[in-house]
């Protein structure tokens, strides 16, 4: 089995390139699933909302995961509680509204879980991922209750991702940062068997500050007048990872980089 994770979709320019590029590389690629993060989704790189996720879906998107704003779009609120294959962070408050986990059919019949959690450091107050994750994993087991598990761990800084991806190791198929919008070349497989990335990228334009445009960015940065953020809008890359399922174990048998078009050099 194959897995495609895209990393967080930025602005018009991302989803773009997920409706150019996406229904033709899944079919050449042979890929049975597509996680996407697409907390950046919208028009000005903030939140998503439900025409964007409708969008994703038809392109070939099976679940959406989000982190740090996902509710910048007011309208999520209310869409993410009647729709199941967008996810908000398992560790926002308890009353938060959607679900941070759930389990999906894929086409090939396996159920693949996706758990979507955001790191403490630097990021907006939510509960301790680590215990989250140590309850999660007491109650579910890889081969018990779903045959692959993908974590989107959504974090600031590398070392908190690096240890979640050790304290998955042997539990779960593939953990995976995003949030940095920069793919990270450590792609491995830890010592038992579970994928692993620092950060996925994102499916914007590069020729931009992380996907916003670079000489607002830069305006900043060197303290002149400048605007709120907002995305650059150039030919966009998809950014991310295929990982190859071990049917059997539901553990990792391989991992390949994937980036394609925009300006970056492409993998594939």
């Amino acid at each position: 089995m194959k897995i495609l994770f895209l990393g967080d979709i930025v602005g018009n320019s991302g989803c773009a390139a997920v409706r150019k590029y996406l229904p033709k590389k899944k079919e050449e690629l042979k890929i049975d699933f597509v996680i996407a993060n697409g907390e950046n989704a919208a028009e000005k790189g903030l939140g998503i909302t439900e025409q964007i996720t409708k969008d994703l879906f038809e392109s070939g998107v099976n679940v959406v995961t989000t982190g740090n704003h996902v509710w910048d779009q007011k309208e999520t609120i209310n869409y993410i509680e009647k729709e199941n294959r967008l996810l908000r962070p398992l560790n926002l408050d308890k009353l938060s509204p959607g679900k941070g986990f759930d389990i999906y059919l894929a086409k090939n019949g396996l159920k693949v879980g996706v758990l979507n959690l955001m790191g403490n450091i630097f990021m907006k107050k939510c509960e301790d991922v680590f215990e989250v994750a140590q309850e999660f994993i007491k109650k579910n087991k890889l081969k018990k209750d779903y045959d692959i598990l993908i974590v989107d761990f959504h974090g600031e800084i590398t070392s908190e991702k690096m240890a979640m991806g050790h304290f998955f190791d042997g539990q779960a198929t593939f953990v995976v940062g995003t949030h940095t919008h920069v793919p990270t070349s450590d792609i491995m497989i830890l010592n038992k068997g579970t994928a692993y990335q620092s950060d996925a990228g994102m499916c914007g334009d590069y020729n931009s500050v992380i996907g916003m445009n670079k000489e607002n960015s830069l305006n900043r940065f060197l303290k002149k007048k400048y605007q709120k953020h907002y995305p650059a809008d150039g030919e966009a890359s998809l950014c991310g990872s295929i990982i190859e399922c071990d049917e059997e174990t539901g553990l990792a048998k391989n991992i390949k980089q994937f980036i394609y078009g925009g300006i970056l050099k492409n993998s594939f």
